[in-house]
């Protein structure tokens, strides 16, 4: 079964080329993907019969099907899980802001490999890259959710489940299918990329020269702290990761976004903000400090505001600039992984 969302529009054309199409068929169908955004071939009304209904014999045109769709009391977070061809579940969420953008959160793995300890991911396991069509047709599906509502999606951030840069190649090609005209159009300014830290793909992302954002989950300041949290930094130590993120900023200009997730009695002591702050001065960079989402494989907690406020200062008076974002989403289990590990309990329990 040919994936429509997994081609790119030259390949579709070669497609309709082979069974004889004209080439602007196979714009048609990319229209009723990106800007109709339809579910089945036969609500392509502009296409001749014979043709939709070899669509709907040897194409499919939806690989995601919604197992699960849940509201958070705040109004603003919606999240849904999604089973694959292959069985497998993915989660992806929707943000709400109240300037106005509306964000989907999206997935690039089945599970992740990189094992970090407080992440309900994490703690699963890798099964497998998701294709670029699976990566899209998120944005894709949240984007046809906001537009029968009257809204439209204007950002997406690749911190669902998964380590994107391991699934380079997919998500490079996915980044590019959202930001085409003739795709999502989605600026890549409003495009964020989220990595624990796998330096040599850093810097091969920086030398596109992209104006997407990139986000690295720091979490530690010390290789000892942050190799305990997170195992890739015992590949790839604090001098290498810093390194790669100097190098993104010269290539491209744009400043780098570090992803705290602050721990009580972890990472949330005095010490750690000082070393935090020594370790990023003289890097364009801003920091977010996100309370912990608790999961049931890890017994971390989040600091009370406080602890978080006292951090803060700290990095203020190293010259580091930070905001605290606002947990969004605990009454759905909107953490990354945290869903879809309640609904494999539910299906083992049955």
């Amino acid at each position: 079964m040919i994936q429509l969302y997994n081609l790119t529009l030259d390949e579709l054309t070669d497609l309709f080329a082979k069974w004889g199409e004209p080439a602007y068929r196979a714009r048609q169908v990319w229209r009723w993907l990106y800007v109709q955004k339809v579910t089945d071939a036969a609500e392509m009304t502009n296409l001749p019969a014979p043709l939709r209904e070899r669509l709907a014999r040897e194409a499919s045109v939806n690989m995601l099907e919604p197992v699960r769709r849940l509201f958070s009391a705040d109004g603003r977070t919606v999240k849904w899980l999604f089973r694959l061809p292959d069985g497998q579940l993915i989660e992806s969420v929707l943000m709400g802001y109240a300037d106005g953008r509306r964000t989907a959160c999206i997935s690039t793995q089945a599970g992740c490999a990189m094992g970090c300890v407080f992440c309900a991911t994490g703690q699963m396991g890798f099964a497998r890259n998701l294709s670029v069509g699976e990566i899209v047709m998120q944005a894709v599906e949240v984007a046809r959710w906001l537009e029968s509502r009257g809204e439209r999606l204007s950002n997406v951030v690749f911190m669902g489940m998964g380590e994107p840069l391991h699934n380079y190649d997919a998500v490079l090609a996915a980044i590019r299918r959202l930001n085409a005209p003739e795709g999502l159009g989605i600026g890549q300014r409003h495009i964020t990329l989220s990595t624990v830290g796998l330096v040599p793909q850093i810097r091969r992302f920086a030398d596109e020269k992209l104006q997407v954002k990139l986000a690295v989950s720091l979490h530690a300041a010390t290789d000892e702290e942050r190799s305990a949290l997170l195992p890739v930094n015992k590949r790839w130590p604090l001098s290498e990761l810093i390194g790669a993120c100097h190098y993104y900023v010269e290539k491209t200009g744009r400043r780098v976004t570090f992803e705290w997730a602050l721990i009580a009695g972890e990472n949330d002591t005095m010490a750690q903000a000082h070393a935090l702050g020594s370790l990023l001065e003289g890097l364009l960079c801003h920091v977010n400090l996100i309370p912990l989402n608790p999961t049931s494989g890890y017994e971390g907690l989040p600091p009370d505001k406080q602890r978080v406020a006292a951090f803060q200062k700290i990095l203020a008076d190293h010259g580091i600039r930070s905001t605290v974002r606002i947990r969004r989403g605990i009454d759905i289990n909107a953490g990354c992984g945290q869903l879809k590990a309640e609904v494999l309990k539910e299906e083992h329990r049955a």
